[in-house]
């Protein structure tokens, strides 16, 4: 039987790929009007522009956001109704406090700075959809793998 920091964590790598998945097909303006991969600029966040550095960073933040998510709501997330909804709701809080407080203020800007200016709206929107996917898939995923075996195999008969 796994913990449910260890559930967290392993639900959280899966949401982070699929997350990473969205987030290799999406861009950002910089400030000289170009376009840049969204995991270069996650990799910036570390002073890197490198991608692989991106996927790492992302991987590393999805599963401590998943052990963490394993620890504080893992004992109201045992169905798949309240593990999607506190998954949901889980996303909706990273995407406000990475995406709109944490990532800009590393990246050298202010606070909601992608929502505040209009050529960032685009990617704050598509973060927003990505966390919520993210929780999403974290919170259904540590519902599915906290159900004793014994429950799973009669549920899928």
């Amino acid at each position: 039987m796994r913990s449910k920091v260890g559930t967290g964590i392993i639900s959280g790598l899966v949401a982070g790929i699929v997350f990473g998945m969205m987030m290799q097909m999406m861009s950002a303006p910089t400030p000289d009007g170009k376009q840049i991969p969204m995991m270069q600029m996650v990799a910036m966040v570390v002073r890197s522009d490198n991608i692989m550095v991106g996927w790492l960073y992302n991987l590393f933040n999805s599963a401590v956001i998943g052990g963490i998510f394993g620890w504080v709501l893992g004992r109201r997330a045992q169905s798949y109704g309240a593990g999607l909804g506190w998954g949901a709701v889980y996303g909706v809080f990273w995407w406000v406090l990475g995406a709109q407080i944490l990532m800009p203020v590393l990246l050298g800007m202010p606070p909601f700075a992608s929502v505040m200016m209009p050529p960032m709206r685009m990617v704050a929107m598509g973060s927003f959809v990505g966390h919520l996917i993210h929780g999403l898939i974290l919170g259904g995923l540590f519902a599915a793998l906290s159900k004793p075996k014994q429950i799973r195999d009669v549920q899928s008969a």
